[in-house]
């Protein structure tokens, strides 16, 4: 029963009651319902919801023993990074639908990045025969040709994307860019993708490459990957003074050895880049000791260190689990019980053993 206007010595609590044994059989089932609830049961719950007290049916909580901080806890991203000509050739498909621009650019080659009016004709015709099976390809001992693969049908809003130039203009140019870059960086890996982002920001200004924030992300995810031994990618430095190291929600004091290479004079506070596939939730009671400060440092930072709660995510709900208060395992069967279950098999299979033995007799 819910209500605002529960008398004073039920504000701020809640009442459970277990009224599952409470009932009498049907003397003939009504579908699936073969109890009910009778005169006295009903009597029951209501004076036992009235008496308001503890009993083995009946259990009372404040309103906070139901409801839980739902955090988030992230973990720093770390990256590898290397301009290796593998890495930077997916770039040309960076639009999407890299498996359908892959088979384009095996076709039609480089002329859809600097010339893509000369191909756009063929370039949608076949589009057109992918998309309706007419590419059926003969095969070798068969006297009728495959029937057409209608698992490649495209869609018309996929194949309009596959025709503006504008998306393969600016895949050419994302991979031109790369290139570039390598020829300045050379194609060594780098284990410290911080120093790999100095380095491409320093060799753009050499090479006058102008790119947006967007695209410069793309290139640097392309040729990037996960590595749990790299440093954490730095996401930003707050300049000195203008936020307050806080571990736990991710803020960290810049020491001297700062992965970057870089330190401040003054004391500076720096957060990380997080790492959406180590990206975790929480549930944590409203009624723990110490809080979320307390629940992270015994359960979490123990086992990851560099993890933290992100501050802005953290919601509060409320769960009530009948079962978790009025649970009643069931007893456990007695040694005795348990003693005389392993003489029945044992001589279940002396029986068995003693019918082989005589059938190989015969």
């Amino acid at each position: 029963m819910l209500t605002n206007r529960k008398p004073a010595h039920r504000q701020g609590k809640v009442q459970l009651i277990d009224a599952s044994q409470w009932f009498r059989p049907l003397r003939k089932n009504l579908g699936k319902k073969n109890c009910e609830l009778s005169d006295a049961d009903t009597q029951r719950i209501v004076e036992t919801y009235l008496a308001f007290k503890e009993t083995p049916e009946s259990k009372i909580f404040p309103n906070a023993a139901f409801g839980y901080w739902k955090v988030v806890v992230e973990r720093p991203l770390r990256l590898r990074s290397q301009l290796s000509a593998a890495r930077i050739a997916p770039l040309r498909f960076a639009s999407g639908d890299e498996d359908l621009r892959a088979d384009l650019y095996s076709k039609f080659g480089d002329k859809l990045f600097a010339a893509f009016a000369s191909v756009e004709d063929d370039l949608t015709l076949h589009l057109e025969a992918i998309s309706t099976g007419d590419d059926v390809v003969e095969v070798e001992d068969e006297d009728e040709p495959t029937k057409p693969d209608t698992s490649r049908a495209i869609s018309e809003k996929v194949k309009k994307r596959l025709r503006d130039p504008a998306t393969w203009a600016r895949d050419g140019r994302l991979a031109a860019a790369a290139e570039k870059l390598a020829t300045v960086l050379g194609r060594e890996l780098f284990t410290d993708h911080n120093v790999f982002r100095e380095r491409v920001d320093a060799a753009c200004q050499k090479l006058g490459l102008k790119l947006t924030a967007a695209d410069l992300k793309t290139i640097l995810r392309a040729v990037s990957w996960r590595d749990e031994a790299a440093p954490p990618v730095i996401a930003k430095i707050h300049k000195p003074g203008k936020a307050t190291a806080n571990p736990l929600h991710g803020l960290y004091p810049v020491g001297p050895d700062l992965a970057s290479g870089r330190s401040a004079a003054r004391p500076s506070v720096l957060e990380y880049e997080p790492d959406p596939d180590l990206r975790d939730t929480e549930q944590i009671p409203l009624l723990e000791a110490g809080g979320i400060t307390a629940f992270i440092q015994r359960e979490v930072l123990p086992y990851t260190p560099d993890a933290w709660v992100k501050a802005d995510a953290t919601k509060i709900g409320y769960e009530v689990s009948f079962t978790r208060h009025f649970y009643k395992p069931a007893p456990l069967r007695t040694l005795a019980e348990i003693r005389a279950d392993i003489l029945a098999v044992e001589k279940e299979a002396e029986g068995l053993l003693a019918d082989l033995l005589h059938g190989g007799e015969k």
